[in-house]
């Protein structure tokens, strides 16, 4: 089990090294640049993936053999996405499918429908975040990774591993994905990450390794530039479902921070995250919610200061 997260990390790296080398990645999937994107270059998509080839097999091995199979359904149907299109429909139904035959495995509660809709949102938060890069990469490794340390924490190994090797899939994918992007991860990897991120979440509440906010917290530099954009763009009654470039990190790319220093400062902002999530994780409830209050308060500073420089500058 110890040997899981390496192997993932080598197997994702030799994957996407050969892709590249053969000339094969820009035949399987290219992103074009349009009026939405931020990168003026031709791009494959196809470093989710390297991230899947090693994921899966991990989540297999480490007994996570349903949620293996249910990303891999979510994967297949991204991957087709990715290469042509698939109908909203069969997109959002097979994501509910998935979301609902995975909490319905913890039984069913006043929280099985909440938490079937909190599923379905960060696995398409994820993607909407998936703009810049070495963000959706970044997150990854912060994300599972922190879900990794605090089940090895709390002593169970059977969660620690498998998120550990999802976290190692994701660093070899950022080897090709940190700025300047050679890959993209396309919805073939964010999807499945954004899904795998929600699940384990779950099932890591479930299993009372962590609060319920723990997951909320770990991905909130996802979790909150996505959702206040979401709902900033419904107030203005713009279609929210249409691709865009007005979430923060979008912004400061734009503003001049560029891909690099954007990516470097949405990392520092969750490692701090994680960090603080697995820190108030062992102090008392009033002290859990102080921090929670604190980082409302950081997030509320940040996009001010994100919307008055803003200000003014060419949309």
């Amino acid at each position: 089990m110890a040997l899981l997260p390496p192997l993932a990390f080598i197997l994702c790296v030799v994957l996407l090294s050969w892709l590249l080398r053969t000339g094969r990645a820009h035949a399987l999937a290219l992103d074009q640049p349009n009026a939405r994107s931020l990168h003026t270059t031709p791009t494959p998509r196809i470093g989710g993936l390297g991230i899947m080839a090693a994921m899966l097999p991990a989540l297999a091995v480490g007994g996570e053999a349903l949620l293996a199979l249910l990303t891999l359904g979510l994967a297949l149907v991204s991957w087709l996405d990715d290469r042509g299109g698939v109908p909203i429909p069969l997109r959002f139904g097979a994501q509910f499918a998935a979301a609902l035959v995975w909490v319905a495995c913890f039984g069913f509660s006043l929280w099985t429908l909440p938490a079937v809709v909190v599923l379905v949102w960060m696995t398409n938060l994820y993607n909407f975040m998936d703009g810049a890069d070495g963000l959706a990469g970044g997150m990854a490794v912060a994300g599972f990774g922190a879900y990794g340390l605090a089940a090895w924490l709390a002593g169970d190994m059977a969660m620690a591993v498998p998120n550990a090797a999802i976290a190692a899939a994701a660093l070899g994918f950022l080897r090709f994905n940190f700025p300047p992007a050679r890959l993209f991860m396309g919805d073939v990897g964010s999807i499945p990450l954004g899904f795998a991120a929600g699940a384990l979440g779950y099932q890591g509440w479930w299993r009372e390794l962590w609060p319920w906010w723990f997951p909320l917290l770990v991905f909130s530099p996802f979790a909150v530039d996505a959702t206040v954009t979401l709902l900033r763009r419904a107030w203005r009654g713009e279609r929210v479902w249409l691709a865009h470039r007005e979430h923060y990190y979008q912004r400061l790319v734009r503003l001049g921070w560029g891909h690099r220093r954007t990516a470097l400062a949405e990392y520092a902002v969750m490692a701090a995250a994680a960090a603080s999530a697995l820190a108030l994780t062992g102090v008392a409830t009033p002290y859990q919610w102080a921090g929670l209050a604190l980082w409302a308060a950081i997030y509320g500073g940040c996009a001010r200061y994100v919307d008055r420089s803003w200000t003014g500058r060419a949309p």
